[in-house]
């Protein structure tokens, strides 16, 4: 609210926000928009002469009919007003094309916006459609050239040649293949996506880099309040960085789906390519002495680190290197939204996951929590979206969100998709059970039918509740040893006992057909 009697609306700046009505005074009328939509959490009404009541509206949410197929529940308080405003947001922003917000003069499907967001949808809705044809809108809005906007449809003439926003066409693919088992998308599409990395290397090399970028690492959380932009140099990294290793990253994927399909050709080249910019990137960002990349962000040795790029070696070291800088920012969060897009699961794989929950649960800015304690009730497009300029604080964006709803599914909860049999036909479940966290209880409707884990802490143990659907097997790892660990209420007998083998630090990993199954682990 701009005031007491009015709304605050200087946010939307060009978009026309006031619908009128002229009564017909007969009676019950119905009325509601029929070639435009708002997106906004409060409405003022005016022109009658008796006072409106709140019971004689309604809103109606208009979006893309996508099924919702998970559910989310913790004992965290913060972390399911987050994952209800991340509902909220996600599905506001379905219109046979995943825009950015609902509200503003924008309301336009930035590419950077879902490269990893698509991702940890996926475990809310069924998106499949709606990205396979989406993807096929960026493919029309494809140039001659090779080269891809920032932005399609191509609304707006956003055709920078950036490099991390268009990856989305590379990397969007593999999640449907993952997630959905579509293996037709990446078939498809893959000429266009040849097409584009080939361009992109041909027209923008430099000593075997594709250095170019546009935006930067968007939205870095400023020191103020009061900013848009940070002004902290040691909090912006290197745009080349960026480009650099998507493009890498990019290259690793294109050399998958040439083998899919079988063309050695093209995986050759993909790898050369691939091998030249590696060497070249270590040379350009990489400081052997201090083990980090560039001016030390947490994104820029965060990406490399998530791609593969760092020297096995090093990995440790630089790893440290990012636990350090977080906590030079007091352990929140200190990415924008390409770093983002790895830091929850990038923390988690490399022996941090109760420091990633820290990030999920904080309250204090910046951090999802804040919005929530700020009173939002969907995601917020800055971090600091309640106090900087108007001109750039839509309160419904989903690109902040980076990797957080994946981290929800597949660390906490535990449900993932193998890398091989896709699709949930063979799952992953491995979950981190953080300090402070008591339980979490998910679903998920997959095309085998539904995954279920809900796993709780008492004094004595850890009970963990699992549903496995028809045709699908289960990789599980239990905290414990053999001895410690009962299901059903006794201890492992059988197939069960037989098919256990011994995980990593002191875990019990098990394969188990379809079926409801319970486990005790005693602390």
């Amino acid at each position: 609210m701009k005031g007491k009697d009015s709304l605050y609306v200087d946010n939307l700046r060009d978009a026309k926000a006031t619908d009128i009505y002229i009564l017909k005074g007969n009676g019950i009328e119905s009325w509601q928009p029929s070639f435009t939509y708002h997106g906004f959490r409060f409405a003022e009404v005016s022109g009658l002469r008796t006072p409106p009541k709140v019971k004689d509206f309604s809103g109606k949410v208009i979006y893309d009919d996508i099924p919702t197929i998970g559910t989310f529940e913790t004992s965290n308080e913060t972390i399911n007003a987050v994952f209800r405003n991340a509902y909220w947001t996600i599905r506001g922003n379905y219109r046979g094309m995943p825009t950015d917000c609902p509200q503003r003069d924008e309301r336009v499907a930035w590419l950077g916006d879902r490269v990893i967001s698509s991702y940890g949808e996926s475990f809310m809705f069924d998106n499949s459609r709606l990205y396979a044809k989406w993807l096929e809108d960026i493919r029309d809005s494809q140039k001659e050239t090779g080269s891809i906007p920032d932005i399609a449809p191509s609304f707006w003439d956003r055709y920078a040649d950036n490099v991390t926003y268009p990856s989305a066409f590379i990397l969007i693919p593999e999640m449907l293949r993952r997630q959905f088992g579509d293996e037709k998308s990446f078939v498809n599409l893959y000429p266009a996506m040849k097409k584009w990395v080939l361009y992109m290397w041909n027209t923008h090399r430099d000593n075997d880099l594709v250095l170019k970028d546009n935006y930067g690492d968007w939205c870095v959380p400023p020191e103020s309040l009061e900013m848009i932009w940070t002004q902290d140099p040691k909090r912006i990294t290197d745009g080349g960085l960026l480009a650099s290793a998507y493009y890498y990253h990019c290259l690793g994927l294109m050399k998958s789906y040439a083998e899919r399909i079988g063309n050695t050709s093209d995986l050759q080249q993909f790898n050369d390519i691939a091998q030249k910019v590696l060497t070249a990137f270590n040379k350009k960002f990489y400081n052997a002495t201090t083990k980090s990349y560039a001016n030390n962000t947490v994104t820029a040795n965060l990406l490399p680190l998530s791609f593969g790029m760092v020297p096995q070696v090093d990995k440790a070291a630089v790893f440290a290197n990012i636990r350090a800088r977080l906590k030079d920012f007091n352990d929140h969060v200190n990415s924008g939204i390409i770093g983002g897009m790895w830091l929850m699961r990038g923390l988690s794989d490399n022996g941090a996951p109760d420091l990633a929950y820290k990030l999920a649960t904080n309250t204090t800015y910046p951090s999802w929590g804040y919005m929530v304690k700020q009173g939002a009730t969907t995601i917020w497009e800055l971090w600091n979206g309640d106090a900087a300029n108007p001109m750039m604080n839509s309160g419904n964006h989903q690109m902040l969100l980076g990797d957080l709803i994946v981290w929800y599914y597949e660390y906490l909860a535990g449900i993932k998709t193998d890398d091989k049999e896709v699709a949930f036909k063979k799952i992953i479940m491995n979950p981190v059970f953080p300090e402070g966290l008591d339980f979490v209880k998910a679903s998920l409707n997959t095309k085998y039918g539904e995954v279920k884990s809900h796993w709780k802490k008492t004094a004595a143990a850890l009970e963990w509740e699992i549903t496995i659907p028809a045709n699908t097997t289960t990789e599980l790892t239990l905290p414990g040893n053999k001895a410690a660990i009962t299901e059903s209420g006794k201890a492992l007998t059988g197939s069960v006992l037989e098919k256990a083998k011994e995980g990593a630090a002191g875990t019990t990993v098990l394969t188990l057909g379809s079926g409801t199954y319970s486990f005790v682990v005693k602390r």
